[in-house]
């Protein structure tokens, strides 16, 4: 996208050197972020990491110790960034004797183009629930209309912190649906999450977030590919003797039971060395499956090295 003089439009967040620190916690140490227009991107981290502060500055809810947040070129505190922005934190509060549709519709006529109401509904899984008291909806429910919420306003960016908390698989499978679709229509799309499947369903780029700094930013494959772990998969016979020998076979780094197979998967640096001393070991094993690493196990690795090295 280009402005009418031809100049590159700017980009939806750009983060440079930016530090926050809460007392003698560093939340954020030096971090450099960019996201640009149109991107689906997954943040990563565990508790305290520093995503949801980062969203935070994004949002203007707070400023940086140092460094500069913008937000499509502008400071995030100035209301007229804000206006192409929706978000939803990960606590939402609901004006509980409002029915659904009139939450919505309150909501929408704040911004000069919302999407229509009924489209916002159906796209997810609300429509039945339009009548119903906000304060009658189960938590998943509230959570989804959350999320509908923040897209109301037609927002050319929505930043989602831990959006499927406290959601089922049909609900989460529904609110998946849904940002699917909202990004197909271009809208930009950062999401926070514990539920590392998620972003691997929903992430074209995953940032990892540790300790406040960023340990990798990549697109999802380059992430995996960049923890050189392979799961190695195989069955095995009803031995617990067996099964001891596979915690002391050089290279080993974790086993762990299949399911719902009762297979065991053995996490390894090197799956071709593994397997041939499987075979000189005699273990008797079957099925055998190589496998790239998970999304869970290259982000488990690379917080474990940060730790290490700190």
């Amino acid at each position: 996208m280009t402005t009418d003089q031809g100049a590159q439009a700017p980009d939806p967040i750009r983060v440079e050197g930016v530090t926050r620190t809460f007392g003698p916690t560093v939340a954020l140490d030096d971090v450099d972020l960019t996201v640009r227009d149109g991107e689906l991107v997954g943040l990563l981290g565990p508790n305290g990491a520093g995503k949801t502060t980062l969203l935070s500055l994004v949002s203007g809810l707070r400023r940086p110790d140092s460094g500069t947040v913008r937000l499509f070129g502008g400071d995030p505190r100035d209301p007229a960034s804000r206006i192409r922005l929706g978000t939803t934190p990960q606590e939402t509060g609901l004006p509980a004797s409002l029915r659904v549709r009139e939450v919505v519709d309150f909501v929408g006529g704040h911004y000069p183009d919302p999407v229509p109401t009924g489209e916002l509904l159906e796209t997810f899984g609300l429509t039945d629930l339009a009548r119903r008291q906000t304060g009658g909806l189960s938590g998943g429910q509230r959570r989804r209309l959350a999320v509908a919420l923040s897209l109301v306003g037609n927002p050319s960016l929505v930043l989602l912190d831990e959006p499927t908390t406290g959601l089922d698989v049909e609900a989460r499978q529904i609110l998946w649906e849904g940002l699917r679709a909202v990004h197909e229509r271009g809208t930009t799309v950062v999401v926070t999450s514990h539920y590392l499947p998620e972003i691997e369903a929903l992430a074209q780029r995953v940032v990892v977030v540790d300790r406040g700094r960023v340990l990798a930013d990549d697109t999802l494959d380059a992430v995996l590919d960049r923890v050189s772990l392979r799961r190695v998969v195989i069955g095995l016979p009803a031995d617990d003797a067996v099964r001891s020998r596979l915690d002391a076979l050089p290279g080993v780094v974790r086993v762990e039971r299949e399911e719902p197979d009762g297979r065991y998967g053995l996490l390894t640096a090197d799956a071709d060395a593994l397997v041939r001393r499987l075979v000189a070991e005699d273990v008797p094993f079957s099925g055998l499956e190589v496998r790239r690493a998970s999304l869970e196990e290259a982000f488990l690795t690379l917080t474990a090295t940060t730790e290490v090295a700190a």
